[in-house]
């Protein structure tokens, strides 16, 4: 399952896949709505990673998938980073009362960051791209305008979500300048594998996680936001993202996460009824033209 494709980095990003990713990677804030009222927020991305590995290890033994040659480290460090820092700061953050769409704007500024560290890979923003880039952060400001409040606003749970933007973006250059390309069952059971060892004294010192995991309360809602977590955030959005990254340029692929917020207060509004405004719409059409400016082949 490596990737040797030859397409080029838009072809990539202007076929299904990249709409398929956003939808799955849309659904995080509404599997944290199910299941953190349920369990720690360590506690939970702990058993969302063990269940992972549970389906991925026999089946690389069964299908003898290839085990990635001397880039074990990097792939680990950029797991590590992509799993255990950006969710468990975005998940504690909002367990200590920051609002979630506060939280959405924050990271929200990957793609900015992304850009300007571009010249690092070797990648050139073009001035469109750039458009684009303050067209989608604008666009995510205008959708979750309406959910902003700093009701319960501390400055740990900022810190927290900013270490949380920092850990995805540093992680998803880090792996596409050192292991872009990869066989995405082995190397997503060295990453989870890697963030398991990073999370566990962390959920054992901060949260008394014990053997029996005895802090969850395991209800049919529980349980169903962890299965989807396992099987389409943790295994599908992910399985995706690693494609995506070895294909286009990590400008294009992180102007994906504009869509995110959108997305998913579309997904709250019709689950949760949550307000959604004519302000939003605007938003959401901002965004997705901010992601068409940044995704769009240039004209030779």
């Amino acid at each position: 399952m490596s990737d040797t494709s030859t397409a080029s980095p838009a072809s990539a990003l202007l076929s299904p896949v990249p709409l398929f990713f956003v939808f799955l990677w849309s659904t995080g804030f509404i599997v944290a709505k199910y299941g953190l009222p349920y369990a720690p927020p360590l506690t939970f991305l702990l058993l969302r990673f063990l269940g992972v590995l549970a389906i991925l290890v026999p089946a690389i033994v069964l299908l003898k998938a290839p085990w990635p040659r001397g880039r074990v480290g990097h792939i680990a460090v950029a797991g590590i980073l992509v799993q255990a820092g950006y969710l468990s700061g975005v998940w504690c953050a909002i367990k200590l009362g920051m609002p979630a769409g506060l939280s959405a704007l924050i990271v929200g500024m990957q793609p900015i960051l992304t850009a300007f560290a571009a010249p690092l890979l070797g990648e050139k923003v073009r001035p469109r791209q750039w458009l684009g880039l303050v067209c989608g952060l604008a666009g995510v400001g205008l959708v979750v305008a309406a959910k902003i409040t700093l009701v319960g606003l501390s400055w740990q749970s900022v810190a927290l979500c900013v270490g949380a933007l920092l850990a995805m973006t540093i992680g998803t250059l880090y792996q596409k300048h050192f292991c872009p390309r990869f066989d995405l069952r082995s190397g997503t059971v060295i990453q989870f594998s890697a963030s398991v060892l990073v999370l566990l004294p962390f959920a054992v010192a901060l949260e008394g996680l014990g053997w029996d995991f005895a802090m969850v309360q395991w209800t049919p809602q529980f349980l169903g936001a962890w299965a989807w977590s396992v099987l389409a955030l943790s295994i599908g959005a992910i399985f995706l993202l690693f494609a995506l990254i070895s294909r286009s340029d990590a400008t294009q692929v992180t102007s994906l996460m504009y869509l995110t917020p959108p997305t998913t207060a579309l997904m709250a509004w019709l689950l949760f009824g949550e307000v959604f405004n004519l302000l939003g719409l605007a938003g959401m059409a901002l965004a997705v033209l901010g992601v068409v400016f940044v995704v769009r082949p240039s004209k030779n």
